[in-house]
């Protein structure tokens, strides 16, 4: 299976988990932005990165790449995302169906690689561990930002 495909996996399932929690689901046309979807939140839009996590073997852990890819016919070309870019990271895991819920500043501020470590194998916790199914940061993050949209605004009169 290729990484295009694997992606597209990912995204579907991330459209199905939002529908099932009865969120809306935008999604761009073309590839040019630096998210995938977005999610209508009780009327407050969510922009969504979308990555499919891989098992490796070596470490027994589940490992995704955290940069932007950009590739042409010759060339593959990675980046850092930057905070603007997205609101939140999922990640997905096919074989588990599920996903760690990254806001964006905690996904940039891995490494070029997140490993999710889906086995007790250590004596403490990973950092990631506090994102796995975290679904309630994006309804959280969405009404915080309606609530600061919405504050009342007062009109100071003064001479204009």
């Amino acid at each position: 299976m290729d990484t295009k495909l694997r992606g597209d996996i990912a995204e579907q399932a991330a459209i199905l988990h939002a529908l099932k929690r009865g969120w809306g689901v935008l999604k761009p046309v073309g590839d040019r932005l630096p998210y995938d979807l977005a999610y209508d939140v009780e009327g407050t839009v969510i922009k969504i990165q979308v990555k499919y996590a891989w098992f490796d073997e070596p470490s027994g852990n589940y490992v995704v790449d955290n940069r932007r890819t950009k590739t042409n016919r010759r060339l593959m070309l990675r980046e850092a995302y930057k905070q603007s870019d997205f609101d939140f990271a999922l990640v997905y895991i096919e074989k588990l169906d599920l996903f760690y819920i990254f806001p964006v500043d905690v996904f940039i501020s891995y490494g070029s690689e997140i490993h999710l470590v889906e086995t007790d194998k250590r004596q403490r916790k990973p950092r990631s561990a506090k994102y796995r199914d975290a679904w309630e940061l994006i309804l959280q993050t969405a009404v915080s930002k309606k609530n600061c949209l919405e504050l009342p605004v007062q009109l100071v009169q003064g001479n204009f």
